[in-house]
């Protein structure tokens, strides 16, 4: 997508070097590197070309870690919102906004299954706490393995609740046919229990114990009776009822999306309302809304989440060319309860998902970066189907491959092909655009005109980390 006419073309201030700083996930005093520059204005086609080779926005301030130096590796990691498929962990979340607003219920207790990163500490801002849910630590813990095998534990036992119910049902009907045919009543059939002496013999009024395992044996033998007499009253509603065309069979097993979700109908009398409203935020993004584009435009904006008038969260996008882009949330702790930060990237994994119906390119939702090696900072990899950039070919790779070499190294080449390179890598310097005295020129002529020492190996590096095609669209500002 070129930029649209008129637009303020990409104006960037490149530091040299790089810069040693504080780890906020290993908490490594000088570990943490990466290469910046101050972005004075910038194009949303040149910001998502530069995320998809490793670089990320803190406001105006641009960076890219130094991915082979630096103590905790941050891959940007992407999800295919076309084919994505809530988790569930993501369900439980999703049901517990849609059960709050309904009905008013909800459970404050420990919320750990809302990951949300945070590179500052804690900053407090208008009653708000910012957590970023991309590129920050967090004192939140993420959805672990032994998070989720709780949620199954609880899911397999009300299943077998329902299906020892089911069961209890069936034989109960069963019994009563059976002395029914016998021509005895029901009634008939009495159990008496005498009352034990106290301190001796066990109580008769109670069922015996029973071992775990016979219990275990018990419960798959009801399972298949179950199954066999429900496989039987269908096999009989197969003969007896009219069978149905292909098109007007029930889709009984079918998937729900995460718009069924996400955009269930609330009762009239539901005890609260969710709203949002966009706005446009302050960003070096300069906004764009070409004809073939989203309603909105493409730019930065905040998204407003008003709970019975109040609001309770801010989440900050960059809509681009090709993605939603997650920036940070605000959001009243208060509310933390309704696991706001999951809650939100569904939101906007489903607002993708809307975006691409108008604008098909726009396919994509980017979640900052992935941290392998911070185990807290492993949530992102659920949202699934999702892929990491290679650093140094930056081509997508799914994530399913990249987690075998992370579980080896921390930093990794994702590119299986050893003879590919990074296609946009610089060929030619002298065509990189400079600023230089409020004049636009090439840096073969700006090297003629410039003063002082040579900075070729600063401008050498810069071109090197923005590629060929970026470092000839943006203006790299020089004094």
């Amino acid at each position: 997508m070129a930029a649209a006419p008129g637009a303020s073309p990409t104006i960037v201030e490149y530091f040299e070097g790089e810069d040693f700083y504080r780890c906020g996930y290993c908490k490594n005093e000088t570990g943490s590197r990466s290469n910046g520059m101050w972005a004075h204005s910038m194009t949303v086609q040149d910001y998502q070309d530069l995320i998809d080779r490793g670089w990320r926005r803190s406001g105006k301030y641009v960076y890219k870690p130094v991915m082979n130096q630096t103590c905790c590796p941050q891959y940007t990691i992407r999800c295919r919102p076309l084919h994505f498929q809530p988790s569930k962990s993501h369900k439980k979340v999703l049901k517990k906004m849609f059960k709050f607003l309904s009905k008013g219920e909800f459970s404050k207790g420990n919320n750990e299954e809302e990951p949300m990163d945070s590179q500052m500490d804690n900053a407090v801002m208008d009653d708000f706490v910012l957590k970023s849910k991309l590129d920050i630590h967090s004192d939140h813990r993420p959805l672990g393995e032994g998070y989720n095998e709780v949620i199954e534990n609880e899911v397999e036992k009300k299943e077998e609740k329902l299906e020892d119910k089911k069961t209890k049902e069936l034989n109960q009907s069963h019994a009563q046919k059976e002395k029914l045919g016998s021509g005895e009543p029901s009634s008939s059939v009495k159990v008496v229990a005498s009352a034990p002496k106290p301190g001796k013999g066990a109580d008769l009024s109670k069922p015996p114990c029973r071992k775990a395992k016979d219990i275990r044996k018990e419960r798959k033998r009801q399972k298949l009776i179950l199954k066999s007499q429900t496989d039987k009253l269908e096999g009989f509603q197969v003969q007896h009822e009219p069978q149905l065309l292909p098109s007007e069979k029930p889709k009984l097993n079918q998937r729900k999306n995460i718009e069924d979700f996400i955009f269930d109908i609330l009762p009239e009398d539901a005890a609260h309302r969710l709203e949002f409203t966009r706005f446009l935020c302050t960003s070096p993004l300069e906004m764009e809304n070409p004809p073939n584009g989203p309603d909105y435009g493409y730019g930065s904006f905040h998204q407003q989440y008003w709970l019975d008038g109040k609001i309770i969260a801010v989440g900050v996008i960059d809509v681009l060319p090709y993605c939603v882009s997650s920036v940070y949330l605000y959001y009243d702790p208060d509310y933390s309860f309704l696991s706001l930060g999951v809650y939100s990237a569904l939101r906007e994994i489903a607002f993708t998902r809307q975006l691409h119906e108008k604008t098909s390119q726009l396919s994509y939702y980017y979640m900052g970066f992935y941290i392998h090696s911070c185990p807290k900072m492993r949530y992102k990899g659920q949202y699934r189907p999702s892929d990491l950039l290679c650093p140094e070919t930056y081509v997508w790779v799914p994530i399913e491959q990249c987690l075998p070499a992370l579980e080896s190294s921390k930093y990794c080449r994702f590119n299986q092909d050893a003879k590919a390179v990074d296609e946009e890598r610089i060929k030619e310097l002298d065509r990189l655009r400079v600023l230089y005295k409020r004049t636009i020129m090439p840096y073969n002529v700006y090297k003629k005109r410039q003063k002082g020492p040579s900075d070729e190996a600063i401008v050498q590096q810069y071109a090197d980390l923005v590629g060929q095609t970026c470092s000839e669209r943006m203006l790299l500002f020089r004094s």
